[in-house]
């Protein structure tokens, strides 16, 4: 199998246990602060992490591959908190699009300075899986809560800086990961819990434990697979077509709505999911 090939299909197993992942954090966050879910399944997938590298006797990595993992788990954690109240603030479709969008772009353009430019093929397949994300992660616009006209630029900045946050992070697992996939995945948890806890104190967001501890668990669990899987597709391939590939992890948050929760997607959505289709056949040669 080629290392396109490879890239691309794990690419799509990170993207699938993604989209899991947030679609269960959205069903969750509608009985407790998605805040809550996060750092509850942060710290129970490190608590699994941990005890899987010292069952395994895992060797630790080296002091620079650690703080690559530190940094991005940190800087990961607090774009989801800057992610969060951008939504809250209004411009919700908008924001997503923008961010999602972002998130793929920086390990892209990382990519291309490192590793030079891919064939003309996979070049159209990037710029397709752009156009796929933006289209995808497009919903109904609805004015801010607040009715206040400066709102949505707000939304837009605090979106713009998640964007590059979660599109470093990428590129930080990317190159933490050559000191050994578990320890990568396990300080980039202990550095995002540390981050989430932190933002917990400050905001005081309560909840009862038993409204957020089940549905935590799960998102967590899936993310971390999904972590796994973009690593292990990062270093089968290039990045730009790990990242690109698996930035299209709200295709599956859409269609677990549609199934389970039987919610229409828009003709934008549909469109993008064409595009995603069309752009990882492009990115597989």
């Amino acid at each position: 199998m080629s290392g396109s090939v490879a890239s691309v299909g794990l690419g799509l197993c990170s993207a699938a246990f993604w989209g899991g992942s947030d679609f269960a954090g959205g069903w969750g966050s509608r009985r407790a602060p998605a805040l809550l879910l996060v750092t509850s399944g942060q710290i129970l997938s490190l608590a699994f992490l941990l005890t899987l590298c010292f069952a395994l006797h895992v060797p630790a990595p080296a002091a620079h591959y650690s703080m690559l993992a530190i940094v991005g788990g940190f800087e990961g954690a607090l774009s989801l908190v800057i992610f969060y109240r951008a939504l809250a603030i209004g411009a919700m479709g908008l924001t997503a699009a923008l961010t999602g969008l972002l998130t793929a772009l920086i390990p892209v353009l990382f990519s291309f300075l490192r590793n030079g430019l891919p064939a003309p093929v996979n070049i159209a397949g990037l710029a397709t899986g752009c156009a796929a994300i933006w289209f995808i992660t497009q919903q109904a616009q609805a004015r801010p809560a607040n009715g206040q006209p400066g709102t949505s630029r707000k939304a837009l900045l605090l979106g713009t800086l998640a964007g590059i946050g979660f599109g470093c992070q990428l590129v930080l697992l990317k190159m933490a990961s050559g000191g050994g996939v578990l320890w990568s995945l396990t300080w980039t948890r202990i550095a995002g819990a540390a981050a989430l806890l932190l933002a917990l104190a400050i905001l005081r967001t309560r909840a009862p434990m038993k409204a957020f501890l089940a549905i935590g668990i799960l998102a967590g669990a899936l993310d971390t697979l999904g972590n796994l899987f973009y690593v292990l597709a990062a270093q089968a391939g290039r990045l730009d077509i790990a990242a690109m590939v698996s930035s299209l992890y709200p295709a599956g948050t859409i269609l677990l709505a549609a199934v389970l929760l039987h919610e229409r997607p828009s003709r934008r959505q549909m469109a993008g999911m064409g595009l995603a289709l069309a752009a990882v056949m492009m990115l597989s040669v």
